[in-house]
């Protein structure tokens, strides 16, 4: 599987140079994709070094690294401390996350992601999941189809959006993402149409996967499994995911909560390494996911 046509690694370089690599270390790539940040990674490792990716799409698997260096784990990345357990790792020196949605998975019209496509109504990150976009349009309540696009969605319409998929699924069953598009296009004005419409889409694939649940297991457990010193590097794409890492990284709390010793000194376990990083220019030119993208980097402080 060739990298470039499945994903597009943003900001390659900076994310990796991010991590300090050690030829000797340890490190886990939680969103293998198509391998474009593992394949640098792998490549600035001696022979002593490793890294572990982890993805739990079948079709990142089918294109895992070929190396003695490098272990494919298919698996949430919710689950990072128990799989280091299960390989007997102390410790990472550095760990990487580029959040959100692939251009593998918006390109996939099948896999049904994006509105560019008509086709079922699907968003799962991990194919043997039941829980389905389809399912939630069809079934969730409209009180927790508002609370969806309010809040992993940012929507302001969201109570409107809900009783418009309420009505509209009591006479037929919304099964496609064609259907879903035709319903909705109409709440937005023709200039932000895309980009609300986009918005929706993100909501329920956030919904569908929980992923905002495991962001925040896997951030709360980077800080137990990263080495002192250790490096934590994420891209976030939007404003939901991108609270948290910056929560864990200046508090060492997903949610921004501070704790104090008796002396009111804050106990962060970690530090951030200067302010969030945005792609070039050029690079937001040809590569049009990186527009949104942030990165952010943080270091463990020494035990």
């Amino acid at each position: 599987m060739d990298c470039p046509t499945y994903h597009i690694p943003v900001m390659l370089h900076e994310t990796v140079d991010g991590l300090d690599i050690k030829p000797d270390g340890l490190y886990a790539d939680m969103t293998y994709g198509g391998g474009g940040h593992s394949k640098e990674i792998v490549s600035r490792l001696g022979q002593q070094g490793h890294l572990y990716g982890f993805d739990q799409d079948l079709d990142a698997m089918e294109g895992a690294i070929k190396d003695e260096r490098f272990t494919f784990v298919r698996s949430n990345f919710r689950f990072l401390k128990n799989w280091m357990q299960y390989y007997g790792v102390d410790g990472l020196d550095g760990i990487l996350a580029d959040l959100g949605v692939s251009s593998h998975h918006l390109d996939a019209g099948e896999r049904g992601f994006s509105f560019r496509y008509d086709a079922a109504l699907d968003m799962r990150m991990n194919q043997t999941s039941t829980l389905t976009a389809e399912k939630i349009v069809n079934e969730y309540s409209e009180e927790a189809l508002a609370d969806i696009f309010y809040l992993y969605g940012e929507l302001k319409n969201s109570r409107k959006l809900a009783n418009v998929i309420v009505k509209a699924r009591a006479s037929q069953r919304i099964t496609t993402t064609g259907q879903l598009a035709d319903l909705i296009k109409p709440l937005f004005g023709r200039e932000r149409e895309k980009k609300e419409m986009a918005k929706v889409f993100q909501a329920l694939r956030i919904e569908v996967n929980g992923e905002m649940k495991a962001l925040r297991e896997m951030l709360n457990a980077a800080i137990k499994v990263l080495k002192p010193r250790g490096r934590l590097v994420v891209l976030t794409y939007h404003s939901l995911e991108d609270r948290m890492v910056k929560n864990i990284l200046k508090t060492g709390s997903p949610e921004g909560k501070v704790e104090q010793d008796i002396f009111g000194r804050t106990n962060a376990p970690m530090k951030p390494l200067g302010k969030a990083v945005a792609p070039t220019k050029e690079e937001q030119a040809v590569n049009t996911r990186s527009r949104s993208a942030k990165m952010r980097i943080g270091i463990k402080l020494t035990e």
